[in-house]
């Protein structure tokens, strides 16, 4: 077939003829697995796209989660990745988590699923004070508890609004930690995920925030099953690992270095909480397995090749990365459809998406090539390309 390149060229394309099969684990894995989970939009109900509240397509958007865990992931719900403040309110996220919970409980491999607890139901004006931050937090934290999920304590632009420092944030979240049912997992965000997040844990020094948030974490470790962590830097990950209070686990949020820094340095692992991993699922539960069995060889050959996917479908502007793996649930029937909240899948261009394609074919992650190769040949009829 014929793609588009950034050149702004069409080149011919040859597919690799190899696929992945999406299966059950044999084995346990050696490490906790989240993948973050998209949404989409019922398009026969959707009205006014980027106003108001989206019109979910709820077997789409459940059907998506039972891919995944049917492979052994785990789940983390109602994240960025689901566009929380990105055409996803609070509401809808409730919904969202509600309905999760209740088909997880009932799926036979009982997976683990822990869920996003922010400020969203407010606006910023109103989240000034700390009584303000803690009493919108825990009311989600507790819908969450109620449905049955684990606690993840986002980071939420409301802090940052507040241009607090360190000690702001110690009693905010020392008090959200402290009267949480059952120990939580923090996440730091980047500002290469949301700009509004720039400043998080009291500093524009991401050295001095990560002193704040290992604070903390210290003050409250027996609270705390661990943090996830989306700044792209490797190093500066492997660097926080190091030193984190006995117990408490990386979650890595690194769409970029995910390979190395889950196999560890001989010091130290991460354990993963990934947008990349709904996008690369097959590959992401045969290489921990693998992992699991000693299989380093394996774990690097099905990993490897997903890198450079997982670069181009997070490349900047990366808040927009959602469109991508909304994308490639489509193209393996996964859903039947990539029509997403606030109309977010026209956030990329047809060449990010035909290099998608390329990329997914190449580490066999098209696993109804069939289906892709006719998906997005309709797509490339839509932008009048083929």
């Amino acid at each position: 077939m014929r793609l588009p390149t950034q050149s702004g060229t069409m080149e011919d394309y040859v597919m690799s003829g190899r696929a992945l099969v999406p299966r059950r684990p044999d084995i346990a894995f050696t490490r906790t697995a989240f993948a973050a989970a998209h949404v989409v939009s019922d398009p026969m109900l959707e009205r006014d796209p980027w106003l108001g509240r989206p019109a979910v397509d709820w077997e789409n958007t459940m059907r998506f989660r039972h891919t995944l865990w049917d492979q052994g992931l785990g789940l983390a719900e109602a994240m960025d990745t689901a566009q929380r403040g990105m055409g996803v309110d609070w509401l809808t996220a409730k919904e969202l988590i509600e309905r999760t919970m209740t088909e997880a409980k009932a799926h036979a491999l009982k997976p683990r699923v822990a869920c996003g607890a922010g400020t969203d139901q407010y606006e910023l004006a109103d989240l000034k004070s700390e009584d303000a931050l803690v009493n919108a937090y825990s009311e989600q934290m507790e819908a969450i508890e109620a449905a049955g999920g684990q606690c993840i304590i986002m980071a939420s632009r409301a802090m940052t609004a507040t241009g607090q420092g360190p000690d702001f944030y110690a009693r905010v979240y020392g008090r959200l930690i402290e009267q949480a049912q059952d120990p939580v997992i923090l996440h730091w965000l980047g500002d290469m995920f949301d700009p509004q997040l720039s400043g998080y844990w009291g500093s524009d020094d991401l050295d001095a925030a990560t002193n704040s948030v290992l604070s903390i974490l210290n003050d409250h470790a027996h609270r705390i099953d661990g943090i996830k962590v989306s700044l792209l830097e490797q190093s500066r990950e492997e660097r926080f690992r190091a030193r984190l209070p006995q117990g408490v686990r990386l979650y890595t949020g690194d769409d970029f270095n995910y390979a190395a820094l889950i196999e560890g340095d001989g010091t130290g692992f991460s354990h993963a909480l990934l947008g990349i991993f709904a996008a690369i699922a097959p590959a992401a539960s045969q290489a921990l397995e693998a992992l699991a069995k000693g299989d380093y060889q394996t774990y690097h050959d099905l990993l490897g090749p997903t890198v450079p996917l997982s670069r181009e479908i997070f490349k900047a502007p990366t808040q927009f990365y959602k469109a991508g793996i909304a994308f490639l649930a489509w193209l393996n029937d996964a859903q039947n459809h990539f029509i997403m909240p606030a109309g977010f899948q026209s956030s990329r261009d047809i060449t990010h998406f035909a290099e998608v394609f390329r990329l997914a074919d190449q580490a066999a992650l098209l696993t109804a090539p069939d289906i892709a190769k006719h998906r997005m040949s309709l797509l490339l009829g839509l932008h009048g390309l083929n």
